[in-house]
Formats: C-alpha cells, sequence, structure tokens
C-alpha cells in the first residue's frame, strides 16, 4: 500500500521547516547513523539528533500528523518514531562524481525508540517519505519503491509525503542539481500485516464516499460494525 498524503505540512510550515534547515543547521555525514548494511549505500546529511533544531521540527511533523485523518486511516498507528531529517546535495562540480543518493535497502524491522519513552522498541511497519523541497529545485533524488507491481518513482510537491510498506526494497536516486530536503520516519500499525491494513483503508474509505452520497443509513452502520469487528480482531494493542 502506498499512500500519497497530499499537504502534510502548509506552505508558511514548509518555509519555516527549510529556514531551519538551512547551511546553518548542524548537519553530520548520514553514514554515521545507517547501520552495518547500510552503511556503504548511504550518501547523505543528516540533522543532528539532539539538535534544538531537530527538537522544533519534530514537534512540527508530529503535529501534521495528528491532523491528517489520510495518514491515521492508512497507517492506523500505534508508535511513531521522532522524524529525522536529511539533505542530498548535488556534486559541486558535475564532472567529479554522483550526487549524494542511498541504494536500495530495506528498512530495519525492530526500532531504538528515545530514550525517556515508554516502550524501549517498536516494530517498523511503514516507512513515510515527508518532502521539503520544491521538485524545480533540484533534479534527480526520487524515491524509488521496488513493489510486486514494478517500480514507482516520487518527486513529490514541498509538504507531500509518501506512506509505504518498510518491508519494501527503495532507493533514493543521485541529486543531479540543487538540493533535495525531507523528513522520514517510521510507523508501528495496530495491524502489522499490509494486506489487512489495505482492506481496512478501502473499506473506511469507501464508506466515507457511500456516507458523502447517501448520507447515513443502515447499510453504512452496519458496514462500520464490519469494519471495527475486523480491527478487533487484527490489531495488536
Amino acid at each position: 500500500m502506498l499512500i500519497q498524503l497530499k499537504d502534510l505540512l502548509n506552505p508558511d510550515e514548509v518555509r519555516q521547516a527549510r529556514a531551519r534547515l538551512g547551511a546553518q543547521a548542524p548537519w553530520v555525514d548520514g553514514a554515521s547513523t545507517a547501520g552495518s548494511q547500510a552503511v556503504a549505500l548511504k550518501h547523505n546529511q543528516q540533522l543532528r539528533q539532539d539538535s534544538e533544531a531537530s527538537r522544533w521540527l519534530q514537534a512540527l511533523v508530529a503535529g501534521a500528523l495528528q491532523r491528517d485523518p489520510l495518514f491515521v486511516a492508512a497507517a492506523l498507528p500505534r508508535r511513531v518514531l521522532p522524524a529525522l531529517f536529511n539533505r542530498y546535495r548535488a556534486p559541486g562540480d558535475p564532472a567529479s562524481g554522483t550526487g549524494d543518493h542511498y541504494g536500495r535497502h530495506v528498512d530495519n524491522a525492530v526500532l531504538r525508540l528515545p530514550a525517556g519513552s515508554n516502550a524501549e522498541w517498536m516494530r517498523g511497519d511503514l516507512s513515510c517519505t515527508l518532502f521539503l523541497s520544491d521538485p524545480a529545485n533540484y533534479d534527480g533524488g526520487e524515491l524509488v519503491v521496488h513493489h510486486s507491481l514494478g517500480l514507482q518513482a516520487f518527486r513529490l510537491p514541498a509538504g507531500s509525503a509518501l506512506l509505504y510498506p518498510a518491508s519494501t526494497v527503495h532507493e533514493v536516486r543521485p541529486v543531479t542539481r540543487g538540493e533535495r530536503l525531507a523528513s522520514f520516519f517510521w510507523v508501528q500499525s495496530l495491524v502489522a500485516d499490509d494486506g489487512r491494513r489495505q482492506i481496512l483503508f478501502d473499506l473506511d474509505m469507501n464508506l466515507l464516499r457511500l456516507r458523502a452520497r447517501h448520507g447515513e443509513s443502515a447499510e453504512t452502520t452496519a458496514l462500520t460494525g464490519v469494519y471495527h469487528n475486523l480491527l478487533r480482531q487484527w490489531s495488536q494493542p
């Protein structure tokens, strides 16, 4: 299930986020935060997690997720790892080598939560990339998701995000011009199985359409009961 969250951040929030991610931001080598498998594949910079800028931006993203009904419907979130932030840049000299990129990889199944959290670990069911740069301001840098139907490449408008299963192979292609800023994070869902989440999401979305077209009825009430009974069976609170 690949879900685009359009305008997760509004234009003013995007401007504020980019201001915090300027040249003065405490960037570190992205490879220093990668695991043993990914370290050779990850060529970017990442915002230092213990910085004031990171904490401010994490609160911004968390607030946006809480107010977005599509995110809640698609992810059925139990836990969300605080957002991280990265940048990919083109080479200073196009002839000098490849721009920043992240090779094909699969995200970790289990993730450590920040100190002070109620639970020390969480399962990574869903990955999410929130685009912060205007696509007109950079070339390359597509987020490519490999799934059963083939490859899909995404360069979404600033403020929009892509939610996708963390189990999928994905990559970020080299940036050949400009700079690509983004946020990324992981979600533990109440429903671990992606196929079951898809069924629940489809049922939820079609219930919304039926109510918009016909209003509340005995049928929509009954189908709402089906939705919640399935959620009771499949959820892992």
